[in-house]
C-alpha cells in the first residue's frame, strides 16, 4: 500500500497541506503516521479523492470522439511561420503544445486567449516513477 506524505498529496491535488489534513479529520480521507511518525494518507484512498474532485470543462466544439484524452484549456500562445505553429495551451495545470499546420491555426481561427480542446489519442504513454513519485 502506498502511502504519501500530506505536503506531497496536497501538491498531486493541487490544494494546501491544510485541506489535506481537515479532509483527514472529517474523515474523507484516512490519514495515519509512518515509520517516522509523520502523517500520511493511503494512494488509494487519494487516487479515490483525486477522482472525485476531478471535473472536466465542457468540450465547446460538442462533438463525440473516441480519444479519452481531452484537455479543454486556453491558447497562450503561438508561434507560427508560412507552413507550420507550435501552439501552446494551458489546461487547468497541465502545459500542452501542439505542432500544426499555419493553415490549421488560421482555419481554426486560434489565437491567445482562445478557448480550445486538445485531442490526444496515442499509441505510447511513458509512465515514469522516481523521487517526486516516491512512497513515504
Amino acid at each position: 500500500m502506498p502511502l504519501i506524505r500530506v505536503s506531497e498529496a496536497a501538491n498531486l491535488l493541487g490544494v494546501s497541506d491544510d485541506t489535506i489534513r481537515r479532509w483527514i479529520e472529517a474523515g474523507t480521507l484516512a490519514g495515519s503516521k509512518d515509520s517516522s511518525g509523520r502523517l500520511v494518507v493511503d494512494g488509494l484512498d487519494l487516487a479515490t479523492q483525486a477522482r472525485r474532485l476531478a471535473s472536466t470543462p465542457e468540450d465547446p466544439t460538442g462533438g463525440r470522439s473516441s480519444a479519452r484524452n481531452r484537455f479543454t484549456g486556453l491558447v497562450t500562445a503561438i508561434k507560427a511561420d508560412t507552413v507550420m505553429a507550435q501552439v501552446e495551451m494551458q489546461c487547468g495545470p497541465f502545459r500542452v503544445v501542439s505542432l500544426m499546420s499555419s493553415e490549421a491555426v488560421r482555419e481554426l481561427g486560434l489565437e491567445p486567449g482562445s478557448v480550445a480542446t486538445a485531442v490526444v489519442k496515442a499509441t505510447t504513454v511513458i509512465v515514469e516513477t522516481g523521487p517526486t513519485g516516491s512512497q513515504a
